[in-house]
């Protein structure tokens, strides 16, 4: 789910948030700056099921993608039904 008063995606099981994505809006573009899941977590596809979603958002939201976090810049290298609204990583993450 997002969480737009934090600027990030959230994964949960049950009531407890296992994984974020967390992320920064620059006019059209959302740049996405972090993703982590908890250690007794990883391995589900639960990263890559939060970061789809985060991608779907986006581009629902009409905004394009700035993949400077690596997992979401290796997600967009093996998913290229974003390549069409992905953009260039020369930018600064601060």
């Amino acid at each position: 789910m997002q969480i737009p008063e934090a600027d990030r995606y959230e994964v949960a099981l049950g009531e407890n948030t296992v994984g974020l994505a967390t992320y920064r809006n620059e006019g059209d573009r959302r740049l996405f700056l972090h993703t982590e899941v908890e250690p007794e977590h990883q391995g589900h596809g639960l990263a890559s099921q939060l970061i789809g979603f985060a991608l779907d958002d986006t581009r629902s939201a009409g905004l394009r993608i700035v993949p400077l976090c690596p997992m979401v810049a290796a997600y967009v290298g093996e998913h290229h039904e974003y390549d069409d609204i992905v953009d260039s990583t020369d930018v600064d993450p601060n």
